[in-house]
């Protein structure tokens, strides 16, 4: 997480020394778009340098907040930091731009905050749903993990369950949800196998269901014990 916020970071601040007054007619949207006339009546000039202070801002403020987070708080709300301060940060920038705003600018900049606010809404309901515990339950002869990437796993199904101290080391995530020590989903491991992960927090030992098929699956509750839940896991097992 910290080389994202190392690369966003720079990529903020730099960002505000790539638009010049030379490449604003092929870069800046709205502008580009603008009749000659329109765009001699813009304050170019102005605008540029309030583009140029708001990114080195941006970029400053996003590499001091992620490590503030990631140092002194936690990983959730780091991950949380990072999808919604940008989101937030380009929603000022083009209100406050409206001040620059003429003909052709003005309407790119309604549709611009009507997409970022729609943005934001969904960025902040597929969070609220990834932080809601996915629960592991014992319904008769099943296993229920819930949520979207939840399953139902007959026992007849299953070959083993264990505790496991650590995960394996993750390549990459192939679907799903990944934000701090929340993980659903599926992942690809650095030995190329995909392992299913229901991670509602960090709590080690986890629980490792191994498929008859083959497929695993890593679960860690939240408000619970693994421990006691993989008793009472195999407890319905044995019977």
């Amino acid at each position: 997480m910290m080389l994202v916020i190392l690369l966003l970071s720079f990529l903020f601040f730099i960002l505000g020394f790539i638009l010049n007054e030379s490449n604003a007619k092929y870069l800046l949207s709205g502008y580009n778009t603008m009749s000659v006339e329109d765009q001699s009546n813009f304050n170019l000039k102005s605008y540029l340098n309030f583009f140029k202070k708001f990114h080195i801002f941006l970029g400053i403020s996003f590499l001091i907040g992620g490590c503030v987070l990631k140092y002194f708080v936690s990983e959730n709300a780091t991950g949380i930091f990072l999808g919604i301060y940008p989101i937030v940060a380009y929603l000022f920038l083009i209100i406050r731009s409206n001040k620059y705003s003429i003909g052709q600018y003005k309407k790119t900049n309604r549709i611009g905050i009507v997409i970022l606010l729609f943005t934001l809404f969904g960025v902040i309901f597929l969070l609220f749903l990834g932080f809601q515990e996915d629960r592991l339950l014992i319904e008769g002869d099943q296993i229920v993990i819930e949520g979207f990437y939840g399953e139902r796993l007959q026992f007849k199904d299953i070959d083993t369950v264990l505790l496991c101290n650590t995960k394996p080391e993750i390549a990459f995530k192939s679907n799903g949800f990944d934000l701090g020590e929340i993980k659903k989903g599926y992942f690809k491991t650095k030995s190329g196998e995909e392992i299913k992960l229901i991670l509602n927090s960090s709590q080690s030992p986890m629980i490792l269901i191994v498929k008859k098929s083959g497929q695993k699956i890593i679960y860690s509750t939240k408000n619970e014990s693994n421990i006691n839940l993989i008793g009472s896991i195999s407890h319905f097992l044995k019977n």
